[in-house]
């Protein structure tokens, strides 16, 4: 099937072509191709021209894509869960599961990345002592073990 030449609406909101969304989602066009590709944005259909019309479902599934993409999921798994919703309610378990697991990873990564923000704000403070007083000499005698900053 394919869509007329104009940019007909979908659930009342007006279609993107693919350059738009590219601009929209601050991707290229040959990465949306090859999600398109892989199967990853479903019923994406063509116009008469052969462009690529993008519905409101189709930014949906390329927002989940972008979610999964940032939360380090591979494609052949963010794949995998495009097909789970394609397969319907059977699937509905492997889906939660999945998102329990990914959110629990996510946290554990906030977690490392939060200790880490610990360490370099304390070494902001550390340097910014020592680029007062003109040496490190100083701070140094006060300074904490780096462990003592990630458990803080």
């Amino acid at each position: 099937m394919t869509l007329g030449q104009g940019k007909e609406e979908y659930n009342g909101k007006k279609n993107l072509l693919i350059g738009e969304v590219a601009a929209q989602f601050r991707l290229t066009v040959p990465t949306i191709r090859y999600y398109d590709q892989e199967g990853l944005i479903p019923n994406l259909q063509k116009n008469e021209s052969g462009q690529r019309v993008f519905t409101a479902e189709n930014i949906d599934a390329l927002q989940i894509i972008e979610c999964l993409k940032d939360s380090g999921m591979a494609i052949k798994d963010i794949k995998q869960f495009m097909q789970w919703v394609s397969e319907g309610d059977e699937t509905l378990y492997n889906r939660r599961e999945m998102f329990v697991h990914l959110r629990a990873q996510m946290q554990e990564k906030m977690n490392r990345l939060q200790q880490t923000m610990h360490v370099l704000d304390y070494k902001v403070g550390y340097y910014g002592k020592a680029v007062q007083d003109g040496t490190e000499k100083y701070v140094k005698q006060t300074a904490k073990p780096i462990a003592e900053i990630i458990n803080g």
